[in-house]
């Protein structure tokens, strides 16, 4: 197991993207992100601006989990491997730089154990074809504990129940594993905190972006699906935007093949 571990650690290091290795015949997760959803307009908690809060979901489309694994480095940090099976069923933790914090979350029961960077809002200007042009607010929202919240696929690789339940709140525990299943989702309501983007002063058309994983740290069998979006008019009321439509996004540029291993040494 531990010469597996290591095999696999190497490759991570060597190639961007184990998921994207065929002859690994890994089951890696697919992230994607459910487009904005729920909106409306809100003061903020302070009441000196106006919020857009909105519903997201962070949608597991692959064929393993999206799991990580975390190990304790001080008080509220964890250091996380990736947890990646194979075919076989032999699973195996790679380092892909992911983090753990322990959140204090006040007005939902206490602290928690969730993954940092795990997902951003974002909201964009748009040209009158529906081009984003210019990233103009990030929202305050990036950490998810990772869980099984709403099953939203079905098939004969997606659980039943739950697999990943909910969120850790041991202040103390040397370790801790999160997770999402495949077909499964982790949602986080409009009305949960940080779920808006700040958007006082703006008016006219813009796009509203939900990204999974902006970070990329965790291996996915397709890193080209973790952005979803939603056109509005501020300031934002419900019903017919009157904006561009959406323009099509590109389709993504092919993954190249793993390097052929060297020849082996004439004789």
């Amino acid at each position: 197991m531990l010469a597996a571990t290591v095999t696999l650690a190497a490759l991570a290091a060597a190639v961007p993207n184990p998921c994207h290795d065929p002859a690994l015949a890994l089951r890696c997760p697919d992230l994607v992100m459910a487009p904005p959803s729920h909106l409306r307009l809100e003061r903020s908690p302070s009441r000196r601006h106006i919020v857009l809060r909105m519903e997201n979901r962070i949608v597991n489309l692959g064929t393993g989990p999206a799991e990580l694994f975390g190990q304790r480095i001080s008080l509220s940090e964890m250091r996380a491997r990736q947890v990646i099976a194979d075919a076989a069923g032999q699973r195996r933790r790679v380092a892909t730089g992911a983090e753990l914090y322990f959140k204090s979350v006040p007005s939902r029961g206490g602290s928690y154990w969730k993954f940092q960077d795990a997902a951003r809002f974002e909201l964009w200007a748009i040209d009158r074809a529906g081009h984003r042009t210019q990233l103009v607010r990030t929202g305050r929202k990036h950490d998810y504990c990772l869980r099984d919240l709403d099953r939203v696929r079905s098939g004969p690789t997606v659980r039943h129940t739950r697999f990943f339940g909910a969120c850790n709140q041991r202040a103390g525990t040397r370790e801790v594993t999160l997770g999402t299943s495949v077909g499964w989702a982790d949602v986080y309501p409009s009305t949960y905190p940080d779920n808006w983007i700040d958007v006082t002063g703006f008016r006219g058309c813009f796009a509203v972006v939900h990204r999974a994983d902006p970070a990329q740290h965790i291996f996915e069998s397709n890193e080209a699906n973790n952005v979803s979006s939603k056109i509005v008019r501020l300031p934002f009321k419900p019903g017919p935007q009157h904006c561009p439509r959406p323009a099509p996004v590109p389709p993504p540029a092919p993954v190249p093949p793993p390097p052929a291993p060297p020849p082996p040494p004439v004789a």
